[in-house]
């Protein structure tokens, strides 16, 4: 289920750092977490002094982290890693693929969409297909070879004249190519952990499951 619009920015402030979960809003003085860094400018050293989390609250952090960034549930993470731990190799890495793979995470990575939250509504509204074909599921895995682009029928609206306009404003992975005339992306390979466009320490992920 999506995150409503108003919780987004109470999941920074529970991680205490931005997640970036409004796109480019987050980059500008309307973010949350600035508007909060503004309000407690000058306030007395000391006060609010947050304790320092254990290990195990570190590692949970970091789970929560992924969570929020990718915006899954708890079950549906879990069968993410299950998925990640009967691979052969390293877990975390093949987890980040799982989670970096899903559609509405490739649509914000290819510039469709601001953030990953309007990559969901873009491709849960129908307007996104794969090879030609319409798919509406945002947790849908595409492959090596698979090609992402947007439907006849919603080129013609204002949103998609809006998308067009600069793309790509940010810089696409290399495990994906953007033909930003045509509006299509195609997947060349499989993410690495150097992809990422935020910090994100599997490892911890993987240490706090197998405790």
């Amino acid at each position: 289920m999506p995150l409503k619009s108003g919780a987004v920015c109470r999941l920074c402030r529970h991680i205490g750092g931005k997640l970036f979960l409004k796109g480019e809003r987050c980059s500008t003085p309307k973010c949350a977490i600035e508007r909060r860094r503004r309000s407690t400018r000058g306030r007395a050293a000391g006060r609010g002094r947050r304790s320092t989390l254990s290990e195990w609250g570190v590692r949970l952090r970091e789970k929560q982290k992924a969570k929020y960034i990718y915006g899954v549930l708890e079950r549906q993470f879990r069968r993410y890693f299950e998925e990640a731990l009967k691979r052969p190799g390293v877990t975390g890495q093949y987890l980040l693929q799982l989670l970096e793979r899903r559609l509405d995470n490739v649509v914000y990575r290819l510039n469709f969409g601001d953030s990953r939250r309007q990559g969901r509504q873009l491709v849960g509204h129908g307007h996104v297909v794969v090879n030609g074909r319409k798919v509406n599921l945002p947790s849908y895995s595409v492959r090596v070879g698979d090609v992402v682009g947007w439907k006849e029928g919603s080129k013609g609206r204002d949103f998609f004249k809006v998308r067009t306009e600069g793309i790509p404003s940010r810089p696409v992975p290399s495990w994906l190519t953007l033909d930003s005339e045509a509006m299509a992306g195609r997947v060349i390979g499989l993410p690495q952990v150097a992809d990422l466009d935020m910090e994100l320490d599997t490892n911890m992920i993987v240490e706090f499951y197998s405790r």
